[in-house]
């Protein structure tokens, strides 16, 4: 610690903090509200554990620790290099006693330190640099330490550790950006700490992570040893098409080829959530395949298979083999992940079945469903505050309960749904997702029509393979534009998603670019497709009815009315038109509801 002038020293006496630099460090336990939910008693020991260690480490680091804050710290240094070196060994101490829990037990630090003047007191110290600490520790990830510009200065890089420059976060209650970066350990800093395994933006990424590993091949034989290969290579290109999943690369994955690894030690090297092996055999010109996918946090079999097909079959760039494969696993995954988003209590839920469940649940027909969706958007939110993807994904929500006609105020909602949508593109200007769905509510609300189709045109040429900004761009040409462009646009969004487990909204907005363009039977096919994958939702019941009234089929038209009041018994014409703004698709709409008895 610095030395005290008398001065200073006067002033402690009197009770009365000095100001004074100092590198502030605030650590906080990740998860600590459902850690403490399910695991109280023990959270509790290990976190007295830590504290005890804390202190010792933070004073051999010249530092002083201030006080606890319940399931986190504060403590102050005179300089930035000690007290990076201390924040790092603490980042460490939970390491063994974690290898030895499931995922779900694990306690991981998040930390942030930020130097400035404070006003250091004898019990605290006061000041906007504490606050800032604490701000860019929220933009740690597990295992993470985050610095403010001045304790980047005060470092040096590939001695300290290795900096990642994090560029400019906009943090809650500050009133301008701030500049942060990320400093990992070098390979070995000072006390022999070792470089832990980097979390860095897949902790961001709150998609599911799949690996596959290469298939193995039961009989050994050399001239067959290839086969693994391409299964393996085949999948992952598919798999890597499909916006959903986030796919662990090739070169990664191949590490395991042919090795007996346990799914822990493939979880813990890759970070995979899902780890999808097998085996095969080669039976004259037939192959043999035996597939698992297994849920790597929980060590279970989500899904298991046996397919059987030509081995030439494997050469084409069309597979089916491949297909089944992966469009099997696929589903299986997505299945296993939503149905422990609607069953499991949400402190529980790993992130990513917090936002899957969200994004699916809120296109389902029931009130239970769209409630549950917004609860897990919610805490995925709270979690992750600073990713837009799921802000992005709110905004929708509340899009979807305005055209599900359960909003009170649908002209407020909409205001919301922007708002939220713009704090999203706030979080990250260039996300496609974002810039979509606040394009897709302004073209619901039919205001700044330009500034609708500019945003969504943006988010394609931003991600060409995203296939909800073409979706969206199509549904904006289907109310506003072209219907060319709404059938050409559309389309592109089906093509980009083959493995969408909410592929029947997306026919639905096919359906509905094909009935702005008067092709009635495409759009009757293509509802009755939306349909037979989820026989409740609204919207295709009501295009569906809308095109057999325009081609003259009568009978089958009030089928489909009666069905669509048995969901929806208090839905009248004029608050179906209440839900957005009266395009000529609308219109057709309205106007068939009401030839057929809605009123």
């Amino acid at each position: 610690m610095a030395l005290q002038t008398t001065e200073e020293a006067a002033l402690l006496a009197a009770g009365l903090p000095l100001q004074q630099h100092k590198v502030v460090l605030v650590i906080d336990l990740v998860e600590s509200v459902r850690l403490m939910a399910a695991h109280e008693a023990e959270v509790i020991e290990r976190w007295r554990g830590f504290m005890t260690y804390a202190g010792e480490q933070i004073g051999a680091h010249q530092g002083r620790l201030v006080k606890s804050l319940g399931d986190g710290l504060l403590a102050e240094f005179d300089s930035a290099a000690p007290a990076l070196r201390a924040t790092q060994r603490l980042q460490t101490y939970f390491d063994d006693s974690n290898a030895l829990l499931p995922a779900d037990r694990q306690m991981h630090l998040r930390a942030g330190l930020n130097a400035s003047h404070l006003y250091v007191g004898e019990h605290d110290v006061y000041g906007h640099g504490v606050n800032l600490a604490a701000r860019v520790a929220g933009l740690a990830g597990p295992g993470q330490v985050v610095v403010t510009a001045p304790v980047r200065d005060a470092i040096v890089d590939g001695m300290d550790g290795e900096v990642e420059d994090m560029g400019e976060s906009y943090l809650k209650h500050w009133p301008e950006p701030v500049r942060t970066w990320r400093v990992w350990p070098t390979d070995r800093v000072g006390d022999g700490l070792v470089r832990p395994r980097r979390m860095g933006a897949a902790q961001e990424d709150l998609r599911p992570t799949i690996a596959v590993i290469p298939f193995d091949c039961r009989a050994g034989v050399p001239d067959h040893l290839v086969i693994g290969e391409l299964l393996a290579d085949g999948v992952i290109t598919q798999l890597s098409r499909e916006g959903q999943l986030r796919v662990i690369s090739r070169l990664s994955t191949t590490a395991f080829r042919g090795r007996q690894t346990d799914l822990d030690e493939i979880q813990h090297h890759l970070a995979a959530s899902f780890v999808l092996s097998g085996s095969y055999s080669v039976l004259g010109d037939k192959v043999v395949i035996n597939a698992e996918l297994c849920d790597a946090r929980r060590n279970d079999v989500v899904w298991a298979d046996r397919l059987v097909g030509p081995v030439e079959d494997l050469l084409q760039v069309d597979s089916q083999l491949i297909h089944q494969l992966t469009d099997a696993s696929t589903e299986a995954l997505m299945d296993a992940t939503i149905r422990r988003a609607m069953v499991v209590p949400v402190p529980q839920l790993d992130s990513n079945a917090l936002l899957l469940g969200g994004i699916a649940l809120m296109h389902r027909s029931t009130a239970r469903d769209l409630e549950r969706s917004r609860e897990l958007l919610e805490a995925v939110t709270d979690r992750h505050g600073r990713v837009a993807t799921p802000w992005a994904w709110m905004a929708k929500w509340h899009i979807l309960n305005i055209i599900q006609g359960r909003s009170a105020d649908a002209p407020a909602e909409f205001r919301r749904a922007i708002d939220i949508a713009d704090r999203a593109l706030d979080l990250e200007p260039h996300s496609s997702l974002a810039l979509a769905i606040k394009g897709h509510v302004q073209c619901h609300l039919g205001v700044d029509l330009d500034t609708s189709r500019q945003l969504l045109l943006q988010a394609t040429d931003l991600n060409p393979n995203d296939h909800n900004a073409w979706l969206y761009a199509g549904f904006w040409s289907t109310m506003w534009g072209d219907p060319a462009d709404a059938v050409r646009e559309s389309e592109r969004a089906l093509e980009l998603s083959p493995l969408d487990p909410q592929r029947f909204f997306i026919e639905m907005l096919v359906a509905h670019a094909y009935f702005a363009s008067h092709q009635l039977d495409k759009a009757i096919d293509m509802c009755r497709r939306s349909l037979k994958r989820n026989r409740y939702y609204l919207a295709s019941l009501r295009v569906l009815m809308t095109c057999l009234y325009e081609s003259g089929n009568l009978e089958e038209a009030r089928e489909v009315k009666d069905t669509l009041l048995k969901l929806q018994p208090e839905i009248t014409v004029a608050k179906f038109l209440s839900y957005g703004t009266a395009s000529d698709s609308r219109q057709r709409v309205a106007t068939a509801m009401s030839a057929l008895g809605i009123r």
